[in-house]
């Protein structure tokens, strides 16, 4: 194991015992649950917009399930805040393809930052939905926010 995967890999534990974002919101704008039927881990996302603007101005939510849906869930709470709507759907769309990418080529940092630490997930096809749920989760509070503006 290289010491980059070895530093992925304790991210992903500190995400999941130190839940970045884990509780509900007093005010939100958008809610979504997701249940993964082939392990049983479950999370609600809610979204709560910037008045007047397209940006997140909290995300938060709650669940159970494994150290990656969790630890995956509790990322992407810090990566979510201030970013736009179609920014948000760009950073679901690259953490997407990235998982489909089976371990191959090089994540974009850039874009992904603390996310791209879940790629060494993309190898294992059982664990993708479980890294996805809260990403799949937001994707659908963002259709409920985008139809309400």
């Amino acid at each position: 194991m290289s010491s980059l995967d070895g530093l992925y890999q304790q991210l992903i534990l500190d995400h999941s015992k130190k839940r970045a974002g884990d509780g509900v919101l007093d005010h939100h704008d958008a809610e979504h649950f997701e249940r993964n039927p082939s392990c049983g881990d479950e999370i609600t996302v809610q979204l709560a917009m910037e008045p007047g603007t397209d940006r997140v101005a909290s995300f938060g939510w709650t669940g159970s399930g494994c150290s990656i849906s969790m630890a995956s869930a509790s990322v992407l709470s810090e990566l979510a805040p201030g970013m736009s709507i179609d920014e948000l759907q760009k950073l679901i769309e690259e953490f997407r393809e990235m998982l489909r990418s089976r371990g191959a080529g090089e994540p974009d940092d850039e874009v992904l930052g603390d996310a791209v630490a879940f790629h060494g997930v993309s190898k294992f096809v059982m664990r993708i939905k479980c890294a996805m749920l809260a990403w799949v989760a937001a994707e659908a509070c963002l259709l409920e926010v985008r139809a309400a503006h």
